[in-house]
């Protein structure tokens, strides 16, 4: 594999939004969905994110907590806390009884956070833990510690917690983040990365500040557009009586074969599907790292969070538009393509025993990832292009980026400088791929060359 094929991978995960891929597990038969309260929908977001609730959270969410589920919790808030790095503290010598009551479930949470030295923590969890806010009384003030907790009850103190903890002490991914004006109208720009890695949340304050102040909230494609993801869907697939193995050469469609049995699908739950199609999944996968908590790619948690707020849902493209890029790569470079990001699954899942350049490539991606990942958790745009180089990219005779790029920046900048033309006063955030933030041809740089003011949050 040639580094090329890595930076062509890469380039995708950064400028193509969020695709449909084929299912990875079969879907059973579920009870009646448990709707979580009004008051729990806010913190469904950082608790997914962050593995507090799982896919499966409609079938327990308003049950009363287990102690396995309260156990699966605290060790999240600890490992979450432990990344602070803050400096520790003896264990308080008084025990405390842990057990699924919501003082119980208090304790459990105290217990993680009082192993470090924090203002006020010494007061003991129900002071300390009212006082952060991450625990707050009935109507009448009441903290009914002898009742059960619901395991809603118990995510909502755990989620308040770590983002309690982690915004006293300014922490968390800030994001590739700036501030467009004109007018009185207020544009949020966020460069994302389609994936779940590297510990990436929780996300700083301010970044949840402005997706929180947006009125409306843009990305490339509506994630929510439930026609246009049938679209895509539709396009992914074959629609002409043939299958993967009519399209690719027998050695490749063999390791697919491999891929499915180790990913978990039967013999040929694959072969419906296009090279392009395949191609984007295991990259994708491959691509993910022990950190992963539910494959929340930060596009998927932005729009969670504001679908949950009720805020408006907009986007730059369309299914069909995106959909069509891959789909009218040629059947030569599908084939490629797919090699690649097989390749690159089958060294992560160990199904394959590298050669060295196979080895020194995949190695390649790993640290181009966390240099990614590192600058755009420091919100150091200077330090993600140089580590990403977009122009190396884009100049590159890959028949896939100058469609990812040169053909879309424009339309995206475009886009962008509508939003800022709002009438009235508006508050907008347009978040897609961070490659087409940055520059050459950026949307920054774009709307500074049209006039606007655009600064990068502090």
């Amino acid at each position: 594999m040639k580094k090329h094929c890595v930076r062509r991978l890469l380039a995708g995960i950064l400028t193509a939004a969020i695709l449909a891929v084929p299912a990875l597990a079969a879907e059973e038969t579920a009870p009646a969905p448990q709707t979580p309260d009004a008051w729990a929908v806010e913190y469904l977001a950082d608790s997914y994110a962050m593995g507090l609730v799982d896919d499966g959270y409609t079938s327990y969410i308003k049950s009363q907590v287990t102690a396995e589920q309260l156990e699966r919790m605290t060790t999240v808030v600890a490992d979450k806390l432990a990344l602070l790095e803050l400096p520790q503290r003896a264990a308080d010598e008084a025990g405390l009884v842990v057990d699924t009551t919501r003082g119980g479930v208090m304790n459990a949470l105290y217990q993680e956070v009082a192993a470090y030295e924090i203002d006020g923590v010494a007061e003991g969890p129900a002071a300390f833990l009212t006082g952060l806010g991450v625990v707050r009384g009935d109507q009448a003030g009441a903290l009914n510690l002898d009742r059960a907790c619901t395991y809603q009850e118990a995510m909502v103190m755990a989620d308040r917690l770590i983002l309690a903890v982690y915004d006293a002490n300014d922490a968390g991914s800030r994001g590739l983040l700036w501030k467009a004006t004109s007018g009185e109208n207020t544009l949020y720009l966020l460069g994302t990365i389609h994936l779940d890695r590297s510990n990436v949340y929780p996300l700083h304050k301010s970044l949840r500040d402005a997706i929180d102040a947006s009125q409306m909230v843009s990305f490339e494609l509506d994630l929510n557009d439930q026609e246009g993801i049938a679209q895509l869907a539709a396009l992914q697939t074959y629609s002409d009586g043939t299958t993967l193995a009519d399209h690719i050469d027998p050695a490749l469609y063999e390791r697919v074969q491999r891929a499915a049995e180790a990913l978990g699908m039967g013999p040929n739950d694959f072969d419906i599907y296009k090279p392009w199609a395949l191609a984007s999944t295991f990259s994708t996968l491959s691509m993910t790292d022990e950190t992963t908590a539910n494959n929340m790619a930060i596009d998927i948690y932005v729009n969670a969070r504001a679908v949950n707020a009720g805020k408006t849902i907009d986007s730059v493209e369309t299914y069909a538009f995106q959909g069509g890029i891959f789909d009218g790569l040629s059947p030569e470079y599908q084939a490629i393509y797919l090699d690649s990001g097989l390749t690159l699954l089958e060294i992560s899942m160990g199904l394959a025993e590298p050669d060295p350049e196979v080895a020194e490539a995949a190695q390649l991606q790993e640290e181009i990832l966390e240099g990614m990942f590192q600058a755009w958790k420091d919100r150091d745009p200077e330090a993600f292009s140089k580590v990403y180089g977009k122009e190396s990219v884009i100049n590159s005779d890959d028949e896939l980026n100058s469609k990812l790029f040169t053909e879309r920046d424009p339309g995206m900048i475009a886009a962008a400088a509508e939003y800022l033309e709002l009438p009235g006063e508006n508050t907008v955030l347009l978040a897609v791929g961070a490659g087409h933030m940055v520059d050459p041809g950026g949307i920054v740089s774009g709307l500074r060359e049209l006039g606007y003011t655009v600064e990068l949050v502090p």
